[in-house]
């Protein structure tokens, strides 16, 4: 048993590594740029798409309203894991990694910003005639 334990905790390090990070920065500057800097051209737009629309009835086909978009969105992207790791963040590397974890959340927008245009790009229509979409899918149609 120890054996497995020791084993689980050296592929944790690794996951959670250096090398996960910087494959991770790496891809959202790279999205950035070939995106066109879209987190900072476009605020406006995205606040109001997302914010502005919150309480707006769905144009067109569909059963989700912009709320239940947003909720589900937020909730599945905000985790416990978020959550307590800010504070344990600051408090192990003081003021400076709030800086460093808004920097790292502005490159990450254009991940987010990818991911959600596949799972909309890729999504389809189950036998209800709803639409499904996600990771599963884009990676499976795409």
């Amino acid at each position: 048993m120890d054996g497995f334990l020791e084993a689980v905790g050296a592929v944790s390090a690794w996951l959670w590594g250096p090398a996960v990070i910087i494959i991770l920065a790496g891809t959202g500057i790279y999205l950035t740029v070939l995106l066109k800097f879209v987190q900072f051209r476009y605020p406006v737009y995205i606040f109001q798409q997302t914010l502005g629309s919150i309480f707006k009835k769905p144009k067109g086909e569909g059963t989700v309203t912009p709320l239940q978009a947003l909720t589900s969105a937020l909730s599945s992207t905000i985790g416990a894991a978020n959550i307590v790791g800010v504070p344990a963040a600051i408090m192990f590397g003081g003021p400076g990694a709030l800086f460093w974890m808004w920097v790292i959340a502005l490159i990450g927008m254009a991940l987010k910003f990818s991911e959600s245009v596949l799972a909309v790009r890729y999504r389809e229509k189950n036998a209800n005639g709803e639409f499904v979409g996600g990771p599963m899918y884009y990676m499976k149609n795409g």
